[in-house]
């Protein structure tokens, strides 16, 4: 099923069919604030699985969690450092994955996550929309593994066909780039992944001297 969200109706239709697949464990596309995202349950690990299998991704490269909120942020990760904060602060919502300590207490399977967890607040009302309502979302770029992320939902769709059981149609990606993605877990670093929408230059500037930012 597919949804256009600038018409007021099929929005409220669309959200009211993504939480029921969710909650059912099947998988959504929805808008980000950059690509389009598959999305599943994040504390589903059928789901999470179905989500992996889709992309043609194996369980060593687990997908980050779209949150709603700091406080969520507080409640998945363990004693998040200063610095994610900071980040936080500037870059909330907005195109920021941070890889943070996972809090040991979580009764999820993202796959092979090393005790981390990635995280993100996205700045797309339609879908924190959705995660206030549903909770943290396991969601990766809509695209299988080796191909473009998707920036239309026509893409996304070619992509999954009826894989995924609700389509939200937020229009053309604002960017074709995805999110710059930061490994936070060692103390005093700040490790640069994997860069996207923002820069290295726009990093150190929030980071200041709170910490090193290196890249790989």
């Amino acid at each position: 099923m597919r949804f256009n969200c600038a018409d007021t109706s099929e929005l409220l239709e669309g959200m009211r069919q993504a939480k029921q697949t969710i909650g059912r464990a099947g998988l959504i596309v929805l808008p980000t604030d950059t690509v389009y995202g598959i999305g599943a349950d994040a504390f589903s690990a059928f789901a999470v699985n179905a989500l992996l299998e889709a992309k043609g991704r194996g369980r060593q490269s687990p997908p980050p969690v779209l949150i709603p909120s700091l406080d969520t942020m507080r409640a998945l990760s363990d004693n998040p450092p200063e610095v994610a904060f900071k980040l936080a602060e500037k870059f909330w919502p907005g195109a920021l994955t941070m890889i943070l300590r996972a809090q040991g207490s979580l009764s999820w399977d993202l796959g092979e996550t090393k005790g981390t967890v990635a995280l993100r607040i996205p700045n797309n009302q339609v879908t924190l929309a959705l995660l206030k309502e549903v909770g943290p979302l396991a969601v990766s770029s809509a695209n299988l593994t080796g191909q473009a992320a998707a920036t239309t939902i026509d893409e996304a769709q070619e992509y999954f066909g009826s894989k995924v059981g609700v389509y939200l149609d937020g229009g053309t990606s604002a960017s074709s780039k995805p999110s710059t993605i930061l490994d936070l877990t060692e103390p005093g670093f700040v490790k640069v992944v994997r860069i996207g929408v923002l820069t290295v230059a726009q990093i150190k500037k929030v980071v200041g001297a709170d910490a090193e930012v290196v890249t790989e």
